[in-house]
């Protein structure tokens, strides 16, 4: 902050000054900070007490003199936030995140008699239009329920179901569950400290792949080997670029991890599953599970339209968004992800491995996500998409019915981690992407003919 010159009116100067970037600097007359430090005063002066003079009766040189340097911070505080908030209220400033300061807050306090200028600087949501959604294509895939999903669903309860049995060496598959550590380079602290964290041995069709605290390592197998109980692994990595932690991204990582037990998995039997939840036979659990992958395979379908749909906005809008922004993107992108994920049905382990996986996305992808949040919340606005409080409890029971919980405590447990607003911005995106499906040149087709579009469309990238 620094003294203006001299004038009797408001001034305020925007620059743009990169991509979704904009350099705000307002100048307050002398009259707009004399007025403001004496009406910042007046309301000191009204409850202060001083020994000997009752409340509201110290004389206001005394409450100068004894709370001047508060009341001047005060006073700023207020001209700032109000002279901001006017700047982007007038010029219809849609601004992301926090501005940034960038003038010297240890400069001299305001003092009345003399205007001052001060400078922010912020990020705004990018410019752009949308095309027609009539001209987009979509392929409606048609997919069937076969034997060999319900078989692979069975099999995959029967693992969820299934005891863990402990062993003295790890081999593939197996898993280890232990306390773990995550080190940055330089640091002294560590950034996680985990007590009985699990790390999965990779298997032959992870092709040497693993993942420990969230971090996805390309020779997981060969920097871990078969640990037993009571070794210490040592793992070095390169933290992911878009990791959610900042000190995190592209830091030179050591993770230590004391295997405490190695337990495998002896999966339950079918008789076992019908048995716990109560079917007549085998055949009756087998209709559950095909009912329920038939249930999976409309919500499959539903995303796959989507997709195309915001495929083609992004392939047919461009425009430049800031690395600031795509950094501070981070967790909400993973979060994103996580409930897509478990809308979709995906089980918990499937969607840590995703998640961890996302952490290693190019910067290219990243930043494709972020445009599709903007290009989804104008559609949205354009569209004038709302999302009901029968739709959020709807998709609550829904999920509730997928993880075996009662809705009314998965809601509660949203609301308190701040997943809700996760929720309902999936919903409304949702919403939103349909909408555009339904203006859309839609084509129904098999799901050999899809893959292979898909297929030809990912080959043309």
């Amino acid at each position: 902050m620094a003294a203006a010159t001299a004038t009797t009116e408001e001034h305020i100067n925007i620059e743009d000054i990169g991509p979704c970037r904009k350099r705000i600097t307002i100048a307050l007359p002398a009259e707009a900070v004399t007025e403001q430090i004496g009406q910042s005063l007046d309301l000191v002066a009204a409850e202060a007490t001083l020994p000997g003079f009752r409340a509201g009766r110290v004389p206001r040189k005394l409450v100068e003199k004894k709370f001047g340097a508060a009341v001047r911070n005060e006073a700023k505080s207020q001209l700032l936030s109000s002279a901001y908030s006017r700047a982007v209220e007038e010029n219809k400033l849609r601004v992301i995140g926090e501005p940034e300061r960038i003038d010297d807050d240890n400069e001299t306090d305001i003092e009345a008699g003399q205007a001052i200028t001060f400078t922010v600087e912020i990020d705004v949501a990018p410019d752009f239009e949308l095309p027609a959604f009539s001209e987009i294509e979509v392929l409606k895939p048609t997919y069937e329920v076969t034997t060999e999903q319900v078989d692979e669903q069975l099999e995959r309860a029967c693992r969820n179901e299934g005891e863990l049995e402990p062993h003295d060496k790890a081999e593939a598959g197996d898993y280890c569950i232990g306390d773990g550590k995550l080190m940055v380079k330089g640091e002294d602290e560590p950034v996680y400290d985990l007590k009985g964290a699990v790390i999965q041995i990779p298997d032959k069709a992870d092709d040497g792949k693993g993942r420990i605290l969230g971090v996805v390592i390309d020779d997981f197998e060969k920097q871990v080997g078969t640990p037993t109980a009571g070794d210490t692994i040592t793992v070095k990595a390169k933290g992911p670029e878009h990791h959610e932690r900042e000190k995190i991204r592209g830091a030179d990582l050591t993770i230590t991890f004391e295997v405490e037990q190695v337990q495998r998995i002896l999966p339950a039997t079918v008789d076992a599953l019908v048995e716990k939840y109560g079917f007549a036979d085998v055949e009756q659990l087998r209709q559950s599970v095909q009912e329920q992958l038939e249930r999976r395979i409309q919500i499959e379908q539903a995303s796959a339209m989507r997709s195309q749909a915001a495929e083609a906005l992004l392939d047919q809008i461009d425009f430049d968004i800031p690395e600031r922004l795509t950094e501070n993107q981070a967790e909400r992108r993973l979060e994103r992800q996580r409930m897509e994920m478990e809308y979709r049905g995906e089980d918990a382990q499937t969607i840590e491995d995703a998640v961890a996986d996302a952490r290693s996305t190019s910067h290219e992808g990243a930043q494709r996500e972020l445009k599709l949040f903007f290009m989804l919340a104008k559609a949205a606005e354009d569209m004038k998409v709302e999302v009901t409080e029968e739709e959020v409890g709807g998709r609550i029971t829904q999920l509730a019915q997928d993880r075996n919980e009662r809705p009314e405590r998965l809601r509660a447990e949203l609301i308190r981690t701040g997943r809700i607003q996760t929720l309902l911005q999936q919903i409304r995106e949702h919403k939103t992407l349909d909408s555009i499906v339904a203006k859309a040149l839609m084509k129904e087709v098999t799901t050999d003919e899809f893959k292979a579009a898909m297929e030809s469309r990912a080959d043309k990238k």
